[in-house]
């Protein structure tokens, strides 16, 4: 194919706003779980676009529904209704506890959605005293003012002005914390059923059942953020399935578009109709590109052939990144679930995981970090397993890099 080399990376300091620093390699194509760069520099891909890309580059499903759908209809707003929305909402209340759903484009979109219907929900039904929400220490919820007030990364939300009130974090599986703040005028707690972007923890069980118990007890309704762990990355189309807790709201964003834009926010009838006619909307929401895709998407990952590699492959990469740390010991535990996967650097290496991200690179792979101390692992649901081992080979080489420094 051919490649626009006067496009580099310097042009992105002249004609971009300054909030990212992306790395000075400008990818051109993907297939699967590799991707190759403006010189031709392959690498395989442990990230996943941020756990987005959940069947990798240019899945052929993907491209068939998207190219069919292409040639059909691209637009209409929520004037009108069309049939990829229909279908897609279909197949996710049929899959879920759901009963309504709404599209947005993103996960903070999604998270945004939540958020005010929560508030609406306790101030149609109880009054607007009813008002407090709460959140965990580390959480992230998007970037909307409203999202990442909620979040609980004071980094993200410090610096823009007064943040919207009335809401309360508490750290994560800490149940007398959480019981020393709830009360009858708590209207939601919003939470990841496992943090991502707070360094890959995982609720435990007992915590998770004592949220449920606490909502219930206080008529506040229980949002599951699973904008990151949902469609398939643990291993179950959605992480609330590994347990018996059961949201009131859900958010799905990143993998349900395996890299088309797309979000949406699951409830109940009950709860889903006080958004009336007029209270919330969205212009893209609900696009037949993005539905179509999502629906090939659905088809592909909610079966048990790919949910149950998810499991498999999970275990793969947790006795490789083991075994590499055997050698050169520089993590104190691998945790995380299914293709939610994060190193954790041990005393020695603190602060270090940007360090060992910039070495993948160089050695030809792409990984994430979760904070300064967890590297981070969300590549592809159907990777191949030559592709983990190479990853994963890869991925010593710049240990042993980052190591030797």
């Amino acid at each position: 194919m051919s490649v626009n080399n006067t496009l580099t990376r310097a042009q992105f300091d002249e004609v971009m706003v300054p909030n990212y620093a992306p790395s000075a390699v400008i990818p051109v194509r993907g297939e699967g779980s590799r991707v190759w760069d403006q010189e031709g520099n392959e690498f395989i891909d442990f990230a996943g676009g941020i756990a987005v890309n959940c069947l990798g580059h240019c899945h052929p499903a993907l491209v068939g529904a998207l190219k069919e759908q292409g040639e059909k209809l691209w637009h209409l707003s929520n004037v009108m209704t069309n049939e990829p929305a229909l279908e897609l909402a279909t197949k996710l209340v049929n899959a879920t506890f759901a009963d309504r759903v709404y599209f947005a484009n993103s996960g903070a979109e999604a998270n945004e959605a939540a958020l005010k219907l929560v508030r609406r929900y306790a101030m149609d039904k109880f009054g607007a005293e009813k008002d407090q929400i709460i959140a965990f220490d580390k959480a992230f919820h998007g970037r909307t003012f409203f999202t990442v007030s909620v979040g609980g990364q004071a980094a993200y939300s410090d610096g823009f002005g007064p943040k919207p009130q009335s809401i309360t974090h508490v750290p994560f599986n800490d149940i007398a914390a959480l019981e020393a703040v709830i009360s009858d005028k708590t209207c939601a707690i919003m939470m990841e059923p496992l943090q991502g972007e707070g360094g890959i923890i995982d609720a435990d069980p007992e915590f998770l059942k004592a949220v449920r118990a606490l909502c219930d007890k206080h008529n506040a309704l229980l949002v599951f953020d699973e904008v990151q762990t949902g469609v398939g990355r643990l291993g179950e189309l959605y992480a609330y399935m590994r347990s018996d807790v059961v949201p009131d709201v859900l958010t799905t964003a990143k993998a349900l578009g395996g890299g088309f834009p797309i979000a949406a926010m699951l409830t109940t009838k009950e709860i889903a109709d006080h958004l009336k006619i007029g209270t919330h909307g969205s212009t893209y929401g609900g696009n037949p590109l993005a539905c179509a895709v999502g629906n090939a998407v659905l088809d592909v990952v909610n079966t048990p052939e790919v949910l149950d590699g998810v499991k498999m492959r999970e275990q793969l990469i947790k006795d490789g990144l083991n075994k590499i740390n055997e050698k050169y010991e520089v993590f104190s535990e691998v945790r995380g679930q299914g293709l939610l996967l994060g190193a954790v650097l041990n005393d020695k290496y603190q602060g270090r995981a940007k360090e060992f991200l910039v070495a993948s690179v160089s050695e030809g792979l792409m990984s994430l970090i979760a904070g300064a101390n967890v590297v981070r692992f969300t590549p592809s649901l159907v990777i191949p397993e030559a592709d983990i081992a190479e990853g994963l080979a890869r991925f010593e080489r710049a240990v042993a890099k980052v190591v030797a420094a």
